[in-house]
């Protein structure tokens, strides 16, 4: 059943503090890397959200064995090779990874490695988001990985082998996951392997992220220049106890929160120390107007209001290939600006859940305000709330979607956010915890 949500305009100001679920991105990547060691792990502060648990779910059809207490948000792991219990020369094994873009890359290189039959399926949108870059890189080193539908695309057939190492070079452009993915998987080479990028990489912070986990499960990856990634022969994951931090893309919500409505919002457990670079996003709002204070265990973002309404927010121009997953966030943002906001060189989210940047300029122009479409970004023209129309927003099963424009339904009477269940994918709880934020009760279903 489709959940359909109408929001309720907020008379704010709002002034809460929240924690968000762990960091998505940090679970999974942790998850991997604890499969892949010999020995015990346990992870604290995990995501359980779908895609953590199609992650958690391969790796457990793999052969590696995980355990998740939701209530501790905590994952107990088995790892290594050795305790795999399928074996080379058995019937393919089907592994379904939904409409996750890190599960099948991660795990189409990772599988490359592993000596067995791999079969990479999931839902029909999986099979359209870009993955051919990787499957070059993989093939460069001699693996064995066939398309099941269309060439370079998921479905995949993976024939898993050892393989040597040595030097391969991958493009960057469209996604830093299959650098990502390449990375997290050269320990299982039987040789020290390099990897150089080609071109530019987009979301640089986001590898890393990926070394800094590597680095927490006993390996360390050299990096001569800012293209060149070396792993020796001798690495290999170890078992750790790793603790996930808080979702800074999921942050980013609540730190937009004032901005719309007023008033100020601390989200506990990230810093400027934070491993994600979409802690930055607040930055952008102290560009916009807001007031941002950062401490060792907390950031607060405040809209200041005086006589009863918000201070002006100002429209940016801001390049924002670093941290593309909070782009919906600040489109939302930007409606409720003085002036406006151009948004730059992310190109690559058009290749996401949805295509992004065509996603968000159609659902912002049903609210009567003119937004301009590039190849790589947006330009967005605000208008006052007063001259702005309600409206039904497609979520394209995109959780994103889903959780930036429902701010907008904070302030604009009339908005309807449709497929809500979608926000499963990576925080099942979101909307009960904006109600918690605001102090009422959980927005009304139509």
């Amino acid at each position: 059943m489709m959940t359909d949500r109408l929001m309720i305009p907020f008379r704010g100001p709002v002034s809460a503090t929240v924690t968000v679920p762990g960091s998505k991105s940090l679970t999974n990547r942790a998850l991997l890397a604890a499969a892949l060691a010999e020995g015990e792990s346990a992870l604290t502060g995990a995501l359980d959200s779908e895609d953590t648990q199609i992650m958690a779910d391969a790796l457990g059809q793999i052969g590696f064995g995980l355990s998740f207490s939701s209530m501790e948000k905590r994952i107990a792991a088995s790892g290594g090779i050795s305790r795999r219990k399928r074996e080379n020369g058995s019937a393919p094994a089907r592994i379904y990874v939904g409409n996750s873009g890190i599960t099948a890359r991660f795990l189409t290189a990772a599988l490359s490695f592993i000596p067995g039959t791999w079969e990479l399926y999931g839902k029909e949108r999986i099979y359209s988001r870009p993955i051919g870059d990787l499957i070059d890189a993989l093939r460069d080193l001699n693996a064995d990985i066939e398309s099941l539908k269309m060439p370079d695309a998921l479905p995949l057939r993976v024939c898993g082998r050892e393989l040597a190492g040595g030097e391969v070079s991958v493009k960057g452009n469209i996604s830093s996951q299959f650098l990502s993915a390449l990375l997290m998987a050269a320990p299982l080479a039987k040789g020290p392997l390099t990897i150089r990028v080609a071109g530019e990489l987009v979301s640089r912070p986001y590898v890393e992220m990926t070394l800094a986990v590597m680095k927490s499960f006993g390996v360390e990856v050299q990096t001569p220049d800012p293209q060149t990634f070396v792993i020796p022969e001798t690495a290999a994951y170890k078992p750790a106890n790793y603790a996930v931090e808080p979702d800074a893309s999921a942050a980013s919500y609540f730190f937009a929160l004032p901005a719309v409505v007023g008033g100020k919002v601390r989200v506990r457990g990230l810093s400027r120390n934070s491993l994600q670079g979409d802690v930055a996003f607040a930055e952008l709002l102290g560009q916009m107007g807001c007031s941002v204070a950062w401490d060792e265990d907390g950031i607060e973002v405040e809209r200041k209001v005086t006589g009863g309404r918000p201070a002006q927010l100002v429209g940016i121009d801001v390049d924002m290939n670093d941290i593309s997953d909070t782009v919906q966030t600040l489109s939302v943002v930007s409606l409720f600006a003085a002036t406006p906001t151009r948004i730059r060189n992310v190109a690559h989210i058009r290749g996401k859940e949805t295509d992004r940047i065509a996603a968000v300029a159609a659902e912002l122009r049903k609210f009567g305000v003119r937004v301009d479409e590039y190849s790589d970004g947006l330009h967005i023209w605000p208008k006052p709330v007063s001259a702005m129309t309600g409206a039904r927003i497609e979520t394209y099963d995109d959780h994103r979607m889903a959780m930036s424009f429902s701010l907008a339904g904070l302030a604009i009477p009339g908005v309807i956010i449709e497929n809500t269940e979608c926000t499963a994918k990576t925080y099942p709880r979101y909307f009960e915890d904006l109600s918690a934020a605001l102090g009422v009760s959980s927005s009304a279903e139509a």
